[in-house]
């Protein structure tokens, strides 16, 4: 997301996730109105080398692209499950999904 690419950050989402269509929807449209910081920091891992949980402390900075836009900060706990699958990991489940939510102007 950092990099302003929102495809890129999906590729590493297993499509099949619950809710993964309004997931797709919430980042695409916040990077594309926005540049967007990320930050995240691991609390607590649990699992194996086939499925991981984890939570993680994530912070997002959040600019407007229109010049008198808003800066918007947001910091939450988001738990993850992951699954290794065709010898990559991919997130299969992501809680919660409104923390990636676009901005309201």
């Amino acid at each position: 997301m950092s990099e302003g690419n929102g495809l890129a950050f999906l590729e590493y989402i297993d499509h099949s996730m619950p809710d993964y269509e309004k997931l797709e929807q919430n980042i695409l449209a916040l990077v594309a109105q926005n540049e967007v910081l990320s930050s995240i920091d691991v609390l607590k891992q649990e699992g194996n080398n086939e499925e991981q949980t984890v939570e993680l402390d994530w912070f997002l900075q959040i600019r407007s692209r229109q010049e008198t836009g808003p800066l918007e900060r947001r910091r939450q706990i988001v738990k993850c499950r992951l699954q290794r699958k065709k010898k990559k990991w991919k997130v299969v489940s992501l809680e919660p999904i409104s923390f990636f939510s676009p901005t309201v102007v």
